[in-house]
């Protein structure tokens, strides 16, 4: 079978559409850290959208941190790949062509130093997942003690984390052109381009003061807030649009027909028209940010835990049962609803709705287990800013202290039946001592179990284990979960409220 490129493109059937602009005079203006199927399902298909109608300079290089995979899948296409968009509706594909260069940080650091010095480069953007910060989610500082941070301000050269190739590449640039640039994080962080560049000056600062000062004067780092739902892509995915395209693509991605991207429209070096093709410029993003990362974000990872204990094994699986729909409509309703301050001309209600609707795709299978990954890193903006919020002001916490509950039981190791739990995140071997001191698994108790998870302070800070109110409703909950179970327990949350 001949295999997705350039050289096989016309041959691709006319039902699959191709790029309306011809891929290979485009030039590269953006370097992309963290080339996974998130960045090619939602905003290099924005970039491909706006090359079609205002053909330039705006091509990307995606660059892979962590491994060669993508890089090796997508560089023998000539960065060609299928997006998939599923839906009860049926199926639709499209070849995407803004990606055009892959390269991998491990083997090819002076090609990517040449793209991030390079005067075409005006844009670096990143979807590195929460865990690629190498920051402590509770404060949103940079932990200089990140294995990655200690390595990188020892060799500042050769760094590997993506704060340290960011600084790399203002360094670079200031000592050769001078040009600006901007830095646009794609990651669902709470004031994510605030917080990146704070990490970044952090990072400078340490290693050059006059870098840092440079950063302040040159660089630019709007907030955005993006939204669409990206399973990873299967084997079975991978066969099924070969059969379609009648050739192989190695890459292909899968996702959902809702997307939306809202930018704070603050870039030093210009930009693609994103706005032309449905993207949200605007002067502050934080409304929209946090609509997203508390109702879907949260409802998503509280979907994860507690539908995964009950057995569920994907995302649309949870949302066809009644009581964890209920249980979500009041998540959302009740507890991070009275949080928001909504966007101008946003339906909140509506908005809650599609989500339910979004969930429930059974065309689109998103694991539990995918969702539940690197919680540690999640749960601070999710879910734990808004039980703060709430505490303050008086209100419930329940469905919230619920969700939380559920992030325990399953980081404690062990599903309803006694099976071993996957547990993938930073703080896995911190979770695994904290459960075996409790002696949860023998018989132990649950308080203890809550207490010693409450102690992380990386994830809770100070302010919540003292708590009591929050404190003791998360132990209740827990204690459900491992005495009735998540089905039940779920289903008497959304009869009752303590």
């Amino acid at each position: 079978m001949s295999r997705l490129s350039l050289d096989t493109l016309a041959s691709v059937p006319a039902a699959v559409a191709k790029p309306a602009y011809d891929v290979r005079r485009v030039g590269i203006g953006i370097v992309h850290l963290g080339i996974g199927a998130f960045h090619r399902a939602q905003t290099a298909m924005f970039s491909d959208d706006a090359l079609a109608i205002d053909q330039g300079d705006w091509g990307i290089c995606g660059v892979s941190l962590r491994s060669a995979d993508v890089r090796d899948r997508l560089s023998p296409q000539d960065g060609l790949y299928t997006a998939v968009e599923k839906s009860p509706a049926g199926i639709r594909r499209r070849i995407i062509g803004s990606v055009r260069e892959v390269l991998f940080l491990s083997d090819q650091r002076e090609h990517i130093g040449t793209r991030f010095a390079a005067a075409e480069t005006r844009i670096v953007s990143l979807t590195i997942t929460e865990k690629g910060y190498c920051h402590d989610p509770a404060t949103g500082k940079l932990n200089f003690q990140h294995p990655d941070i200690v390595h990188d301000l020892a060799h500042p050269g050769e760094p590997q984390s993506a704060v340290g190739l960011l600084s790399l590449a203002l360094d670079s640039r200031r000592g050769s052109h001078g040009g600006a640039l901007t830095v646009l994080c794609c990651d669902n962080l709470p004031h994510n381009g605030a917080l990146v560049r704070g990490l970044v000056l952090a990072y400078a600062e340490a290693r050059d003061p006059v870098l840092a000062r440079w950063i302040e004067a040159h660089a630019s780092f709007p907030s955005t807030m993006v939204d669409r739902i990206v399973p990873a892509t299967t084997d079975a995915d991978i066969a099924d649009n070969d059969a379609a395209l009648g050739m192989h693509d190695a890459a292909p991605v899968m996702h959902e027909p809702f997307r939306q991207w809202a930018i704070e429209d603050h870039f030093v070096a210009g930009r693609p028209r994103w706005e032309r093709v449905g993207a949200e410029l605007v002067e502050d993003v934080a409304p929209f940010e946090a609509m997203k990362l508390r109702l879907l974000n949260g409802s998503h990872s509280a979907f994860a835990y507690l539908g995964f204990l009950a057995g569920h094994e994907y995302i649309y699986q949870v949302a066809a049962q009644p009581d964890f729909v209920t249980f979500m409509r009041r998540l959302m309703a009740d507890e991070v609803v009275p949080t928001l301050s909504v966007p101008t001309g946003v339906d909140v209600a509506a908005y809650q709705h599609a989500l339910v609707r979004r969930f429930a795709n059974p065309a689109l299978p998103h694991r539990t287990q995918q969702i539940a990954m690197d919680g540690s890193q999640k749960l601070p903006q999710r879910l734990l800013a808004t039980v703060r919020e709430n505490l303050n002001a008086g209100r419930s916490i329940d469905m919230l202290a619920l969700a939380i509950a559920g992030w325990m039981r399953y980081v404690s190791g062990r599903d309803e039946a006694g099976n071993a739990i996957e547990v993938s995140d930073p703080l896995a071997e911190a979770f695994a001592r904290i459960a075996g001191a409790s002696g949860i698994h023998d018989g132990g108790n649950v308080e203890a179990l809550a207490r010693g998870l409450l102690g992380i302070r990386a994830i809770f800070g100070d302010d919540l284990p003292a708590d009591t109110r929050f404190a003791g409703r998360v132990s209740t909950w827990l204690t459900s979960l491992f005495t009735a179970g998540a089905a039940r327990t779920v289903a008497q949350a959304t009869h009752s409220v303590a």
